[in-house]
């Protein structure tokens, strides 16, 4: 069954009454397998939230509204201390934690002009469907399905993004699958960003880096191509650096990928940087991703090794 196909089928489920077949109730005393994680989804919020089974505070949210950019924020450091996210920093007012947007669609904005603070973005994106695929376990998955509209309301691209994500050694662990079906031939317009793209808390005064798998750091990291990518920043409440690292995968178009850094830390890779692509109508692309979310210093030897065991194993 395709992707989208099953997200369909939760929301129907949904809106017959059913509720969401992969939610449940995390948070009683006791509840659930020490170290496993649950999903609570709030329809009404049009939030999917992920728990640790027992505890109280959602350790990462999904926000998957109606007529807005789908995106994820906060992520809540692995040992509890520090958020890793940044929503609508003021730097950036357009950037919403960890998202998807991208430039430059058949010449449409999805990444800035769509969502700048106080703009309505129910001219550019509409969700078709949000739900919990896996509400419980080890691994907990949700899907979030939304079109993307031209100037006149049509739809140009069907975008579907399907989460795993688990905890390992005390780490997270977030796979993501996007996949982008043409409702018409688009192309896709050069641009420095455009794709998966992270916002961590950043001021003037930050401590902070970026390192890819080559050894580049920060600037000389800008528009390289690299297997990985790590940002690791001192967010409030911590003395010792928070990490997420980007993992590309060896199927993806362009592999290896090029990478948006920007001036504030910003990190993302991106197809667009590398130059003009092209979907047909009724084509669709697919493409795949490891995070890695952790504290402490980073390894450069362990996360070449965590990449190859994801790009052997998928």
């Amino acid at each position: 069954m395709r992707l989208a196909s099953v997200a369909l089928l939760l929301a129907g489920l949904a809106s017959a009454g059913l509720g969401d077949p992969g939610s449940a109730d995390c948070t009683p005393p006791g509840a659930g397998v020490p170290g496993s994680l649950c999903i609570q989804h709030d329809q009404e919020a049009g939030t999917i939230s992920i728990f640790r089974y027992g505890e109280a505070q959602a350790i990462l949210t999904q926000v998957a509204q109606e007529d807005a950019r789908p995106y994820i924020h906060p992520i809540v450091a692995p040992d509890g201390r520090g958020v890793l996210t940044e929503y609508r920093p003021a730097h950036h007012r357009h950037q919403t934690g960890l998202y998807w947007g991208l430039k430059l669609v058949n010449g449409r904005d999805y990444f800035m002009a769509c969502c700048i603070e106080g703009r309505s973005q129910s001219d550019y994106y509409r969700r078709v469907s949000a739900g919990v695929l896996v509400g419980t376990g080890e691994q907990v998955k949700w899907q979030t399905v939304y079109d993307l509209l031209d100037e006149n309301g049509n739809t140009t691209l069907t975008e579907t993004q399907t989460w795993a994500m688990r905890e390992v050694h005390g780490r997270y662990v977030l796979d993501l699958a996007w996949v982008g079906e043409a409702k018409t031939d688009i192309t896709f317009g050069k641009f420095f960003v455009g794709g998966l793209f992270l916002r961590m808390p950043w001021h003037e005064q930050s401590v902070g880096e970026v390192v890819n798998a080559a050894g580049q750091r920060n600037n000389e990291a800008e528009a390289q191509r690299a297997i990985w990518t790590d940002v690791g920043i001192r967010v409030e409440g911590r003395n010792d650096p928070a990490h997420i690292a980007f993992f590309d995968h060896p199927k993806n178009a362009g592999f290896p990928i090029s990478w948006r850094v920007d001036g504030e830390l910003g990190v993302g890779p991106s197809l667009q940087i590398m130059g003009d692509w092209k979907l047909a109508r009724g084509e669709a692309k697919t493409f795949r991703y490891r995070l890695l979310a952790y504290t402490g210093n980073l390894d450069h030897i362990e996360l070449s090794r965590a990449w190859t065991e994801y790009a052997t194993s998928n």
